[in-house]
């Protein structure tokens, strides 16, 4: 449940308004958390961070539209997610041309768990919370493989260099954590779609 203090309610007003000062609490509030998400979907942080910005840029263009302070999040999240949408989408298309297979069921989970997702019923960080604590029960080794991949956006082949491991050995983790990630984001899902219409 989000508390909002009367000094934010006061800022939002002012937001509202076309305060600029306004805006750059709330740009500082949301920027990293957007960012956050956006990466953990498109594996780039340049554009996660361009995402963000053009996100936040959005959010100011559109103030008018936006009727209570919750509905800051709901705007910001909303649009990184069709932004994110966007963006793997065209990236499978290059996949085709690659034959990647690896790249192609990542996209699809990443597909998946986006379309699952409204974000006008999720807390601020709830997402990012149970992504995090998923990649951190997994195996050592997948999770290394993992986090190389998609946080720090490298090739296979680099991480089969970095821990002296072959292509397939990679290939196997990474197969391996989606698997087990994309069971334990389908019941958090599940779990909030109980939430919704239980409250």
């Amino acid at each position: 449940m989000n508390h909002n203090t009367s000094f934010e309610l006061n800022l939002f007003k002012s937001f509202k308004e076309g305060d600029e000062t306004a805006f750059k609490f709330f740009y500082d509030k949301y920027f990293k958390r957007i960012q956050s998400f956006s990466i953990q979907f498109i594996y780039d942080y340049d554009e996660a961070e361009n995402l963000a910005q053009e996100a936040l840029l959005h959010l100011w263009q559109n103030r008018e539209n936006v009727e209570s302070i919750n509905g800051i999040q709901a705007f910001l999240y909303t649009y990184a997610k069709s932004k994110c949408l966007n963006l793997i989408r065209h990236n499978k298309v290059k996949d085709k041309f690659k034959n990647d297979l690896l790249n192609h069921q990542e996209r699809e989970l990443n597909i998946e768990v986006l379309n699952s997702v409204q974000f006008d019923t999720l807390e601020l960080t709830e997402l990012e919370r149970i992504i995090q604590e998923s990649i951190n029960e997994l195996p050592t080794k997948t999770r290394e493989v993992f986090i190389k991949k998609r946080f720090e956006n490298k090739k296979n082949a680099e991480i089969a260099q970095e821990m002296d491991v072959t292509l397939k050995a990679v290939e196997a983790h990474m197969t391996k954590a989606l698997k087990i990630l994309k069971t334990k984001l389908s019941d958090y899902l599940f779990l909030i779609f109980i939430l919704i219409y239980n409250n």
